[in-house]
């Protein structure tokens, strides 16, 4: 079954407005586990607009189910992996100071430091994950590079979704299965909602993980935390059942 990770960035951008330490962070954390959440995923930024370094090292104390770490591949975020050993290091190809994390690897142009980064991500016993658009030739060099997942990014998936959601899912299909036939795990993330997340997975029930912050923190602000997260479990399974 796909499994649902929850990005709790956006708590700790609610707390940083004002300082102190409510919302908690660890104890989101802690409680999104204890509500089905079968991983966590935070995305420390050097600036630390939301997740801060400390978050991510406590953090890691309680998290007992998948521990997902994202972020641009330097050395600051090397040496997090290196300390703290998370189940699975999902790159992103983010400049310092972007809003948010909006495209994918170009693969050709970042091939020697990627395999470099990879292999080293690797020697750790860290599950790597690559954050791609919807592009197949790239997928035979993926593999080449020795990372074990791609995360297919869905803003627009989700941004067309209104519109056509067939054309919409389309090209992530294909991409997907062709990531499958080489043994790529295929992870997905970007603005999947209860609106989208589960004709996504009916499409691709291979999909090995979700990974949901924005939305799923947003709807939990009217529907509390705990029936939020049941509730995208509940998509996940629909679109499983209806596959």
């Amino acid at each position: 079954m796909t499994k649902l990770s929850v990005n709790i960035n956006k708590i700790a951008t609610i707390r940083n407005a004002r300082g102190g330490l409510t919302p908690n962070v660890i104890q989101t954390a802690i409680d999104c586990e204890r509500f089905g959440a079968q991983g966590i995923t935070v995305h420390p930024r050097p600036d630390e607009r939301h997740i801060t370094l400390r978050d991510v090292y406590e953090l890691k104390d309680v998290v007992s189910t998948e521990f997902n770490i994202e972020g641009y591949p330097d050395d600051r975020f090397l040496k997090i992996i290196k300390d703290l050993r998370p189940e699975q290091a999902t790159l992103v190809p983010d400049p310092p100071g972007v809003l948010t994390s909006n495209a994918g690897w170009n693969i050709y142009e970042n091939e020697k430091f990627l395999q470099k980064i990879i292999a080293q991500i690797q020697n750790l016993g860290v599950r790597t994950a690559l954050f791609l658009d919807t592009e197949i030739k790239q997928l035979e060099k993926v593999k080449e590079l020795g990372a074990d997942r791609i995360e297919l990014y869905t803003g627009p998936y989700a941004e067309n979704y209104s519109m056509h959601k067939d054309l919409a899912v389309f090209d992530y299909v294909i991409t997907a299965q062709e990531a499958h036939k080489l043994g790529l795990g295929v992870n997905a993330g970007h603005d999947l909602s209860l609106d989208n997340l589960s004709y996504l997975i009916k499409n691709i029930p291979f999909i090995n993980e979700v990974s949901i912050g924005h939305a799923l923190i947003s709807d939990a602000l009217y529907l509390g935390l705990e029936n939020t997260i049941q509730r995208y479990l509940l998509e996940i399974e629909k679109g499983l059942l209806n596959y």
